[in-house]
């Protein structure tokens, strides 16, 4: 019999016990205990370790419900492709087709038990309207949202809405545009709480009550791969809003719809969206999101096919039906780590938020939000560039011989580039203006897909030969990471492989072709060989000889490392070829 577990058998370790024996660590590796903290894009620090000297009282502002409602996106009115949707599990459609189209698309889709959300459109409100009013289905058991902005000519279309079926909700705050433009997390935050009190003034002067006005909201956030940021965002968002309710005296119950990130979206080695989704998805589900869409894998190259739609919807199905994660109200809740990071999104957000009504609301706050976000904006692709921020697949493991993806072109998504989106839609200003934030639509791997096109538009491949020295147990790190690092700016990179001599090195360039090639070794071979290298290899025709690691005693052009600026050596190299844009 094995002996009987006491816990009390154990001594309580501190947080100073613990400091020590890292302390310890480092000194070996001559880093610092800063190293070890992470400092996210709106400045919070997040620490190796949370104790129960960290623990808040938990928020819990979670809506008790059974699972989340599984909302997918239909921009092009094919009613094949939707009905594969519903009789999959998809429980509401989220539709931005013309108006024209809405009739005959939901022709046969049961109303009452498939909410439908729309995208904005006046025309498309009205229509839809005309559509539930001529269904069957009971006008009190009428859901989903009209999405309308809350000015001009849609507030008719929402007093009528409100008059004939109280359920349905007619607003949406979005705060995808923040998010695709670059902006961190509490940046969407803050600026969808100043978007939401606008919409809350809005509707108040139109002359519906508090309460009436707070019925009619849903905000939209974006879910990422990076899974506690999501699940802290959605709790600090109900946390925030609550707060906005009960100096408002409504209730403040936030009804959140997360949608996967576009912008973390790849068009190169597109299957690794898949694990994104799937990510971004539970941490929407464990954030407590009502409704979760998860974008079709290749939705960043075009119209989205049949297995796309299907995986899309079958990462809900499995998370929901397999994994029972919609079983339990806030399973963050208490959480000593994810109760900081809320509370400390929640006053960064909130900060954010004063500082536009400060600046005269958000329909005033145009420069302020757009000058803010680009600096974050900045400030990311900085890290893009040298691949602190890596995205698998693309600046980290490319696949050279990936097979490409190619889809018809869809509604958003411009032809030429394929990039998703093209302009930004213009957000309103809420002074009466037609003006717009201007904000860009970004994707985090938009610098280095560029120059995977542009080296695929070559009649040869460009490429950068690795010299390696000695046996493949001494270069064989530093050979795979310069092949990584060029690999994903789609240069070939042929290598010496087992070495003896600097001339083995220099004939293997030669009968490669080359014109640049990259040292690769250990240290104690570049020690020995590497003058002698780089000598022989320019002998043979190199015209730029980099270095795999910071320090030589050879005379080389440049280094490549762990932490360089990988994009801008990329486009030099590019540049040195002689490659046109």
């Amino acid at each position: 019999m094995p002996a009987e577990f006491r816990p009390n058998e154990f001594p309580a370790a501190s947080r100073e016990q613990w400091r020590e024996l890292v302390d310890a660590v480092l000194a070996k590796t001559g880093a610092s205990f800063d190293s070890l903290v992470t400092k996210t894009y709106d400045g919070i620090e997040l620490q190796p370790l949370y104790t129960l000297d960290d623990a808040l009282e938990p928020y819990a502002l979670a809506p008790v419900k059974q699972g989340w409602d599984v909302r997918q996106r239909h921009a092009v009115p094919d009613p094949v492709a939707l009905m594969n949707d519903l009789e999959g599990g998809v429980t509401s459609l989220w539709l931005a087709v013309p108006a024209a189209s809405l009739e005959r698309l939901l022709d046969g889709v049961y109303l009452d038990l498939a909410p439908i959300v729309l995208d904005g459109s006046v025309d498309s409100a009205r229509a839809m309207l005309r559509i539930y009013d001529q269904s069957p289905v009971l006008a009190s058991e009428v859901r989903g949202n009209l999405a309308l902005v809350p000015f001009g000519e849609a507030l008719d279309v929402i007093r009528q809405a409100r008059s004939e079926f109280p359920a349905l909700r007619t607003v949406v705050v979005d705060a995808l545009p923040f998010h695709d433009a670059g902006g961190s997390d509490a940046e969407e935050l803050g600026a969808s709480l100043a978007l939401a009190v606008s919409y809350l003034r809005a509707l108040e002067a139109a002359g519906f009550s508090v309460a009436e006005a707070f019925a009619q909201l849903e905000f939209r956030y974006a879910a990422t791969a990076d899974q506690f940021m999501t699940i802290a965002k959605l709790r600090a968002a109900r946390r925030l809003w609550a707060r906005v309710g009960e100096v408002s005296g409504a209730d403040g119950v936030q009804v959140q719809h997360a949608v996967t990130s576009s912008a973390m979206m790849t068009r190169r080695d597109p299957w690794v969206n898949m694990l994104r989704t799937t990510v971004a998805c539970l941490s929407a589900g464990l954030g407590g999101a009502d409704s979760v869409t998860v974008q079709p894998f290749d939705a960043a190259i075009g119209l989205p096919d049949e297995f796309a739609r299907r995986i899309a919807r079958n990462t809900q199905n499995l998370l929901l039906e397999e994994s029972h994660l919609g079983e339990v109200i806030d399973p963050a809740a208490g959480s000593w780590y994810v109760e900081q990071l809320t509370d400390a999104l929640a006053v960064e957000a909130w900060g954010w938020f004063q500082e536009i009504e400060r600046a005269g609301g958000i329909g005033e706050a145009g420069a302020l939000v757009a000058s803010r976000i680009a600096a974050t904006w900045e400030a990311r692709s900085a890290r893009l560039a040298d691949r602190s921020d890596p995205i698998t697949g693309v600046s980290e493991f490319p696949n050279l011989g990936e097979k490409p993806v190619v889809r018809e072109s869809a509604p958003g998504i411009d032809s030429d580039s394929q990039a998703p989106w093209g302009d930004a839609p213009p957000i309103p200003s809420f002074s009466g203006r037609s003006d717009s934030f201007g904000l860009p639509r970004v994707r985090y791997a938009q610098a280095f897909e560029e120059l995977r096109d542009l080296a695929d538009a070559q009649p040869e491949r460009p490429q950068v030969f690795l010299a390696t020295l000695g046996p493949v147990a001494a270069h064989t790190a530093r050979a795979t990471f310069a092949a990584n690092l060029f690999n994903a700016g789609g240069f070939a990179t042929p290598n010496a492989g087992p070495t003896r001599t600097p001339e083995d090195v220099a004939a293997k360039f030669k009968e490669s072709k080359a014109r640049i090639a990259v040292l690769c070794g250990s240290d104690s071979s570049y020690a020995d060989t590497a003058i002698a290298t780089v000598e022989a290899l320019r002998q043979a025709g190199a015209e730029r000889v980099l270095l795999a690691g910071k320090k030589t005693e050879a005379t080389v052009d440049g280094f490549v490392f762990m932490g360089c600026p990988a994009l801008e050596i990329l486009n030099d190299t590019f540049d040195h070829l002689g490659v046109e844009r």
